[in-house]
């Protein structure tokens, strides 16, 4: 992507100016230790900072404009959701086929009852969340846990947001097209797009370029490197809830594609009408606003209170965030290591929207 002024996008740069200032506030005050921002408008970057330290302990390190970023949640959009929606394009699969149908096991208990658009818009009754690392040895154990989860609600009954459904949707996108997720996904979507620094696993030459995460109990060490996330990290650093790696640069690059309605620099991924799709509301009568792997705006979300109603996102536990206005064609992307070196700091709540607004605020026209 191309780098503009902020002004030949219709930014104030008085009003843009106070985004630094905000930042910096935030990091004086401990919200998190540092922050890569992008923004960018009409197909160009009109502003892209680093702030802070990548690292605090045991070294203290500057954040680079490059920095490489665990996104924990944001996979689920990225990897799993446009892997499931590229095989849906192939006709491989239909939203309402029930989840039985390709992993025969999960059934019983209402279970038969859970379909794949359940399982991507967070409506399977399915747990949050389970604690399969500490009892599983191996990928295969965590699915297997997986699918042996019971629901806590009917299906579509309520939106209940669940890592366990995706875990379950990665082992339906591994059987169908015969590879592990990250293989299809680097050869389906990030190779197509030349976005070079997204990745599972990064290499440990990227290492210096990676910024720390969490003190683990678990692993006895500062994260650095590795996938944040426990499960993920007894699934071999590979899932579609969570373990993709990547830059603000390659991300903005990823979310103009689903600006465009699919297609970036020469290359389709998916199609208009399957953007659509997953970028629309289909929980309304659930009272919250949920796509087809993405978050949708309503009221009480991260993107603050100016981006339009057709908004769409997600965040990373991680300190991560990704916001597309298409009305605006604008695109926000916010990459923290707010849980370095402890998840227990909650700040980052409060800051995205904040942020999000001071932002959309700086558009006059």
């Amino acid at each position: 992507m191309e780098r503009c002024s902020p002004e030949d996008v219709g930014f104030s740069v008085k009003r843009l100016n106070r985004v630094d200032d905000f930042i910096v506030n935030c990091i004086e005050s401990g919200a998190f230790p540092g922050a890569v921002l992008l923004i960018a408008k009409d197909g160009f970057i009109a502003y892209h900072k680093a702030f802070g330290f990548s690292m605090l302990v045991p070294d203290r390190r500057i954040m680079r404009i490059d920095m490489i970023f665990d996104l924990a949640s944001i996979t689920k959009p990225v990897v799993a959701a446009t892997s499931a929606m590229i095989l849906l394009e192939r006709g491989l699969l239909r939203l309402d086929d029930p989840v039985c149908k390709y992993l025969p096991n999960f059934s019983g208990d209402g279970r038969e009852d859970v379909t794949l658009m359940h399982l991507l818009t967070h409506t399977s009754g399915l747990p949050a969340w389970k604690p399969f690392y500490l009892t599983a040895s191996s990928r295969e154990d965590v699915f297997n846990l997986a699918l042996s989860t019971g629901l806590e609600r009917k299906p579509g009954e309520a939106v209940i947001y669940s890592d366990v459904g995706f875990i379950i949707l990665t082992r339906i996108i591994e059987k169908l097209c015969g590879a592990r997720i990250d293989e299809f996904a680097g050869s389906e979507i990030f190779t197509p797009l030349g976005v070079n620094d997204t990745m599972y696993n990064p290499p440990a030459e990227l290492r210096e370029r990676i910024a720390a995460t969490e003190y683990c109990k678990f692993r006895g060490r500062i994260v650095w490197g590795e996938v944040h996330d426990e499960n993920a990290y007894r699934m071999d650093g590979v899932s579609g809830h969570a373990g993709l790696f990547s830059t603000a640069l390659d991300l903005a690059i990823f979310a103009q594609m689903m600006l465009n309605l699919g297609s970036y620099n020469g290359v389709r991924i998916l199609s208009p009408r399957t953007v659509k799709l997953m970028t629309m509301n289909h929980t309304t009568d659930l009272g919250e606003a949920r796509g087809l792997g993405w978050d949708v705006k309503s009221f009480g979300f991260s993107c603050g209170d100016l981006f339009s109603d057709k908004s769409y996102g997600h965040t990373g536990f991680t300190g991560t965030s990704l916001w597309i206005d298409p009305e605006a064609r604008l695109i926000v992307i916010f990459l923290t290591n707010r849980v370095h070196p402890s998840r227990e700091n909650t700040s980052i709540k409060d800051v995205r929207p904040k942020l999000h607004n001071v932002i959309a605020a700086s558009l006059v026209r």
